[in-house]
């Protein structure tokens, strides 16, 4: 079927990735703290402050821009998290075939630490898009009615 080069290859490969689906799982998590703070500026304050000054099509970009990212962060971080699962699962369940329970530990470890991240990010993600979507729609709705 497949000869033991190929499989080599593509655990090599699998195995690379684990390291940087690792750091990536972190920079979501400190994306979606950032983007936490800017939603709790935009709460006490910064929405009120960009309906004063009545631009729309400025409120309008910017809601897109916000918006767009927290859906990545509630996409993303559960895939990162998935991948962050499965990469480590394959080498540990090797080592149980060897007995070596020690390497098996340590993979499953790794595997629902990089669950968690992931499902962290995509729930803080999530919940800065509905709120966001609610807190710019209602400021779109009295930028409209004050136009009026």
């Amino acid at each position: 079927m497949f000869t033991s080069a190929t499989l080599d290859i593509m655990d090599s490969m699998v195995s690379f990735l684990l390291e940087p689906v690792i750091i990536a799982l972190l920079a979501l998590i400190a994306l979606a703290l950032w983007e936490t703070g800017l939603a709790i500026g935009e709460r006490t304050g910064g929405l009120r402050r960009m309906i004063e000054r009545g631009d729309t099509d400025s409120l309008a970009a910017r809601a897109q821009r916000r918006i767009d990212r927290a859906d990545l962060i509630a996409r993303v971080g559960p895939m990162m998290g998935l991948m962050g699962t499965l990469i480590p699962l394959g080498p540990g369940l090797a080592a149980l075939g060897r007995g070596e329970l020690d390497v098996l530990a340590e993979a499953v470890t790794v595997a629902f630490n990089t669950t968690v991240l992931g499902l962290l990010a995509g729930i803080i993600g999530f919940l800065l898009g509905r709120m966001r979507r609610r807190w710019y729609d209602g400021a779109m709705a009295r930028l409209e009615e004050a136009s009026a």
